[in-house]
Protein backbone atom coordinates (compact mmCIF):
# COMPACT_ATOMS: atom_id res chain seq x y z
CA UNK A 1 0.00 0.00 0.00
CA UNK A 2 1.32 3.45 -0.92
CA UNK A 3 1.40 6.25 1.68
CA UNK A 4 -1.51 7.85 -0.24
CA UNK A 5 -3.91 4.96 -0.73
CA UNK A 6 -6.01 5.19 -3.87
CA UNK A 7 -3.91 7.89 -5.56
CA UNK A 8 -3.18 6.92 -9.17
CA UNK A 9 -0.76 8.77 -11.44
CA UNK A 10 -2.40 9.91 -14.67
CA UNK A 11 0.27 11.73 -16.69
CA UNK A 12 3.33 13.96 -16.33
CA UNK A 13 2.65 17.69 -16.07
CA UNK A 14 4.71 20.36 -17.86
CA UNK A 15 7.36 22.25 -15.93
CA UNK A 16 9.29 20.72 -13.10
CA UNK A 17 12.72 21.09 -14.72
CA UNK A 18 14.44 19.65 -11.63
CA UNK A 19 11.58 17.66 -10.08
CA UNK A 20 9.04 15.31 -11.58
CA UNK A 21 5.43 16.49 -11.42
CA UNK A 22 2.36 14.36 -12.22
CA UNK A 23 -1.36 14.79 -12.51
CA UNK A 24 -3.01 12.18 -10.29
CA UNK A 25 -6.48 11.13 -9.22
CA UNK A 26 -8.04 9.74 -6.09
CA UNK A 27 -11.50 8.73 -7.15
CA UNK A 28 -12.97 11.80 -8.82
CA UNK A 29 -10.55 14.22 -7.15
CA UNK A 30 -7.65 15.63 -9.16
CA UNK A 31 -4.33 15.93 -7.36
CA UNK A 32 -0.72 16.82 -8.16
CA UNK A 33 2.20 14.59 -7.12
CA UNK A 34 5.66 16.14 -6.97
CA UNK A 35 9.02 14.65 -6.14
CA UNK A 36 11.87 16.58 -4.54
CA UNK A 37 15.50 15.95 -3.68
CA UNK A 38 15.56 18.70 -1.04
CA UNK A 39 16.73 17.81 2.46
CA UNK A 40 13.90 17.00 4.90
CA UNK A 41 14.34 20.23 6.88
CA UNK A 42 14.21 22.31 3.68
CA UNK A 43 11.02 20.51 2.65
CA UNK A 44 9.55 21.03 6.11
CA UNK A 45 10.25 24.77 5.75
CA UNK A 46 8.44 24.84 2.39
CA UNK A 47 5.42 22.96 3.74
CA UNK A 48 5.28 25.15 6.87
CA UNK A 49 5.31 28.18 4.57
CA UNK A 50 2.45 26.82 2.44
CA UNK A 51 0.43 26.09 5.58
CA UNK A 52 1.06 29.64 6.85
CA UNK A 53 0.06 31.22 3.55
CA UNK A 54 -3.05 29.07 3.15
CA UNK A 55 -4.16 29.96 6.70
CA UNK A 56 -3.83 33.64 5.76
CA UNK A 57 -6.04 33.13 2.71
CA UNK A 58 -3.18 33.39 0.25
CA UNK A 59 -3.73 31.15 -2.81
CA UNK A 60 -1.28 28.22 -2.84
CA UNK A 61 -1.53 24.52 -3.70
CA UNK A 62 -2.82 22.92 -0.48
CA UNK A 63 -0.78 19.90 0.70
CA UNK A 64 -2.68 16.62 1.05
CA UNK A 65 -1.29 14.52 3.92
CA UNK A 66 -0.53 10.84 3.51
CA UNK A 67 -2.80 8.26 5.12
CA UNK A 68 -0.70 8.40 8.30
CA UNK A 69 -0.63 12.21 8.39
CA UNK A 70 2.77 12.97 6.87
CA UNK A 71 3.08 15.98 4.56
CA UNK A 72 5.90 14.42 2.55
CA UNK A 73 7.24 10.89 2.30
CA UNK A 74 10.79 10.37 1.01
CA UNK A 75 10.55 13.61 -0.97
CA UNK A 76 7.12 12.87 -2.46
CA UNK A 77 4.42 15.47 -1.85
CA UNK A 78 0.77 15.55 -2.89
CA UNK A 79 -1.27 18.74 -3.27
CA UNK A 80 -4.70 19.65 -4.52
CA UNK A 81 -4.94 20.33 -8.24
CA UNK A 82 -5.29 24.02 -9.06
CA UNK A 83 -7.28 24.99 -12.13
CA UNK A 84 -6.46 28.02 -14.24
CA UNK A 85 -4.41 29.42 -17.09
CA UNK A 86 -1.14 31.34 -17.33
CA UNK A 87 -1.26 35.17 -17.19
CA UNK A 88 -1.72 36.55 -20.68
CA UNK A 89 -2.06 40.35 -20.54
CA UNK A 90 -1.04 43.44 -18.61
CA UNK A 91 -4.05 43.26 -16.29
CA UNK A 92 -3.17 39.68 -15.31
CA UNK A 93 0.42 40.64 -14.59
CA UNK A 94 -0.63 43.63 -12.51
CA UNK A 95 -2.58 41.25 -10.31
CA UNK A 96 0.43 38.95 -10.17
CA UNK A 97 2.47 41.90 -8.86
CA UNK A 98 -0.20 42.58 -6.23
CA UNK A 99 -0.16 38.90 -5.22
CA UNK A 100 3.61 38.97 -4.84
CA UNK A 101 3.41 42.11 -2.70
CA UNK A 102 0.96 40.30 -0.43
CA UNK A 103 3.33 37.32 -0.18
CA UNK A 104 6.17 39.62 0.84
CA UNK A 105 4.06 41.44 3.44
CA UNK A 106 2.90 38.15 4.98
CA UNK A 107 6.44 36.83 5.42
CA UNK A 108 8.60 39.72 6.66
CA UNK A 109 10.86 38.23 9.34
CA UNK A 110 10.32 34.63 8.19
CA UNK A 111 13.32 32.42 9.05
CA UNK A 112 15.70 31.50 6.28
CA UNK A 113 15.16 28.15 4.58
CA UNK A 114 17.64 25.62 6.03
CA UNK A 115 20.72 25.38 3.85
CA UNK A 116 19.83 28.47 1.80
CA UNK A 117 21.28 32.00 1.77
CA UNK A 118 20.07 35.39 0.62
CA UNK A 119 21.81 37.39 -2.11
CA UNK A 120 23.16 39.72 0.58
CA UNK A 121 24.73 36.80 2.46
CA UNK A 122 26.15 35.51 -0.83
CA UNK A 123 28.10 38.70 -1.32
CA UNK A 124 30.61 37.03 1.01
CA UNK A 125 29.41 33.39 1.37
CA UNK A 126 30.04 30.80 -1.35
CA UNK A 127 27.01 28.50 -0.95
CA UNK A 128 23.31 28.63 -0.29
CA UNK A 129 20.50 26.48 -1.68
CA UNK A 130 21.41 25.65 -5.28
CA UNK A 131 23.98 28.47 -5.47
CA UNK A 132 27.56 27.20 -5.56
CA UNK A 133 29.76 30.20 -6.20
CA UNK A 134 32.75 28.05 -5.25
CA UNK A 135 32.29 26.13 -8.51
CA UNK A 136 32.04 29.20 -10.78
CA UNK A 137 34.97 30.95 -12.47
CA UNK A 138 36.26 33.98 -10.51
CA UNK A 139 35.10 36.47 -13.14
CA UNK A 140 31.63 34.93 -12.97
CA UNK A 141 31.53 35.26 -9.19
CA UNK A 142 32.55 38.91 -9.45
CA UNK A 143 29.85 39.53 -12.07
CA UNK A 144 26.98 37.99 -10.11
CA UNK A 145 27.95 39.73 -6.89
CA UNK A 146 28.22 43.05 -8.70
CA UNK A 147 24.73 42.50 -10.10
CA UNK A 148 23.24 41.71 -6.67
CA UNK A 149 24.90 44.50 -4.73
CA UNK A 150 22.48 47.29 -5.83
CA UNK A 151 19.55 45.25 -4.46
CA UNK A 152 21.02 44.78 -0.99
CA UNK A 153 18.57 46.09 1.63
CA UNK A 154 17.55 45.54 5.22
CA UNK A 155 14.04 44.30 4.43
CA UNK A 156 13.92 40.59 3.69
CA UNK A 157 10.99 38.23 3.34
CA UNK A 158 10.06 35.07 1.51
CA UNK A 159 10.50 35.23 -2.25
CA UNK A 160 8.91 32.64 -4.50
CA UNK A 161 12.17 32.46 -6.42
CA UNK A 162 10.86 31.26 -9.79
CA UNK A 163 8.18 33.68 -10.94
CA UNK A 164 7.21 33.03 -14.55
CA UNK A 165 4.09 32.37 -16.54
CA UNK A 166 4.56 28.60 -16.17
CA UNK A 167 4.32 28.86 -12.38
CA UNK A 168 1.22 31.06 -12.20
CA UNK A 169 -2.41 30.05 -12.67
CA UNK A 170 -5.14 32.63 -13.21
CA UNK A 171 -8.72 31.70 -12.33
CA UNK A 172 -10.94 34.75 -12.32
CA UNK A 173 -9.46 37.15 -9.76
CA UNK A 174 -7.44 34.38 -8.11
CA UNK A 175 -3.69 34.16 -8.82
CA UNK A 176 -2.06 30.96 -7.56
CA UNK A 177 1.72 30.57 -7.45
CA UNK A 178 2.92 27.03 -8.12
CA UNK A 179 6.24 25.24 -7.49
CA UNK A 180 7.79 26.70 -4.34
CA UNK A 181 10.92 24.54 -4.69
CA UNK A 182 13.23 27.55 -5.08
CA UNK A 183 11.61 29.77 -2.46
CA UNK A 184 13.88 31.33 0.15
CA UNK A 185 14.25 34.45 2.27
CA UNK A 186 15.78 37.36 0.32
CA UNK A 187 15.07 40.93 -0.70
CA UNK A 188 11.59 40.97 -2.29
CA UNK A 189 12.61 42.57 -5.55
CA UNK A 190 14.01 39.37 -7.07
CA UNK A 191 10.43 38.18 -7.59
CA UNK A 192 9.81 41.05 -10.02
CA UNK A 193 12.92 40.57 -12.18
CA UNK A 194 11.15 38.88 -15.07
CA UNK A 195 7.72 40.47 -14.88
CA UNK A 196 6.99 41.92 -18.37
CA UNK A 197 8.63 45.32 -18.67
CA UNK A 198 5.39 47.11 -19.57
CA UNK A 199 4.06 46.27 -16.10
CA UNK A 200 5.08 48.59 -13.27
CA UNK A 201 6.82 46.92 -10.33
CA UNK A 202 7.50 48.30 -6.81
CA UNK A 203 11.29 48.25 -6.99
CA UNK A 204 13.59 51.16 -6.01
CA UNK A 205 16.15 50.49 -8.75
CA UNK A 206 16.08 50.82 -12.52
CA UNK A 207 14.51 48.01 -14.52
CA UNK A 208 17.81 47.14 -16.22
CA UNK A 209 19.50 46.78 -12.81
CA UNK A 210 16.67 44.54 -11.64
CA UNK A 211 16.77 42.29 -14.70
CA UNK A 212 20.55 42.04 -14.49
CA UNK A 213 20.28 40.89 -10.86
CA UNK A 214 17.73 38.27 -11.89
CA UNK A 215 19.95 36.97 -14.68
CA UNK A 216 22.84 36.78 -12.22
CA UNK A 217 20.71 34.73 -9.82
CA UNK A 218 19.76 32.29 -12.56
CA UNK A 219 23.40 31.89 -13.60
CA UNK A 220 24.47 31.19 -10.03
CA UNK A 221 21.61 28.93 -8.97
CA UNK A 222 21.71 26.85 -12.17
CA UNK A 223 25.50 26.51 -12.39
CA UNK A 224 25.57 22.97 -10.97
CA UNK A 225 22.11 21.49 -11.82
CA UNK A 226 21.72 23.08 -15.28
CA UNK A 227 25.24 24.05 -16.45
CA UNK A 228 24.51 24.72 -20.12
CA UNK A 229 21.65 27.08 -19.32
CA UNK A 230 23.72 28.73 -16.57
CA UNK A 231 26.63 29.32 -18.95
CA UNK A 232 24.29 31.10 -21.39
CA UNK A 233 22.93 33.27 -18.59
CA UNK A 234 26.44 34.14 -17.41
CA UNK A 235 27.43 35.10 -20.96
CA UNK A 236 24.34 37.35 -21.07
CA UNK A 237 25.36 38.85 -17.75
CA UNK A 238 28.80 39.70 -19.06
CA UNK A 239 27.20 41.24 -22.17
CA UNK A 240 25.10 43.47 -19.92
CA UNK A 241 28.30 44.78 -18.38
CA UNK A 242 28.10 43.23 -14.89
CA UNK A 243 31.76 42.91 -13.99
Amino acid sequence: MTPWHGVDLVEPLPGGARNRVFLARRGGRRLVVRTSTRAPDALRWELDLLDHLAAAGFPVPVPVPSDDGRRQVDGVMVTDFVAGRPPRDVDDWRRVVETLETLHELTVGWPQRPGFASSRELLTADRGGDVRLDTMPPDGVRAVRAAWRPLAADRECVVHGDVGAGNILVDGSRMTLLDWDESRVDVPWFDFAFVPEDVEVPVPVGRSVLVTAGIAWEAATCWVPEPEYAARRLAELHTRGAV
